[in-house]
C-alpha cells in the first residue's frame, strides 16, 4: 500500500553527470541524493511548479544561480553544510569540481524540468 507507514523503494537512476538516488517519493514531497562526478555538471535549467531546496553532503560544487533581478548567473558558493532553495521560474545548475553528493528535497514534479542549456544534448523540457 503506497500511503501506509513503512519500507520505501529506493531507485538509483543513472544519469550522464552521475547518478540520482531517489529515497523519498510521495505526492507531495520527494527526495533525492544527486551524485554529480567531478568535472561534470547538469543542466541550465527551470522549473515551472517545481521548488526545491539542496544541501550539499560532500564534495567542492559551484552552484550557479539568476538571482531576481539579475542578467547573470552567480556561484553562490555553497560549502558542505550550506542549503540553497531554489523557486519555481529561477534558472540554475550544479558543476562538480570534485565528486559531490548534493541532497535535494522537492515538490513532486519530477518531469518538471525546462533546459536551457545541456552538455549532453537534452535540451528542451523534460520528460525524464
Amino acid at each position: 500500500m503506497e500511503n501506509m507507514s513503512g519500507p520505501t523503494d529506493v531507485t538509483t537512476v543513472p544519469k550522464p553527470w552521475g547518478h540520482e538516488t531517489i529515497w523519498a517519493k510521495t505526492d507531495r514531497y520527494v527526495g533525492k541524493i544527486l551524485h554529480v562526478k567531478a568535472g561534470h555538471a547538469l543542466s541550465v535549467q527551470y522549473h515551472n511548479k517545481k521548488d526545491e531546496t539542496v544541501y550539499l553532503l560532500s564534495g567542492e560544487l559551484i552552484y550557479w544561480v539568476k538571482l531576481p533581478g539579475s542578467e547573470e548567473l552567480k556561484d553562490m558558493k555553497l560549502k558542505v553544510g550550506d542549503a540553497f532553495r531554489i523557486t519555481p521560474g529561477t534558472v540554475h545548475y550544479m558543476e562538480a569540481v570534485t565528486d559531490c553528493d548534493v541532497l535535494e528535497a522537492s515538490t513532486p514534479e519530477l518531469d518538471d524540468v525546462v533546459r536551457l542549456k545541456d552538455r549532453y544534448g537534452r535540451e528542451g523540457t523534460s520528460k525524464a
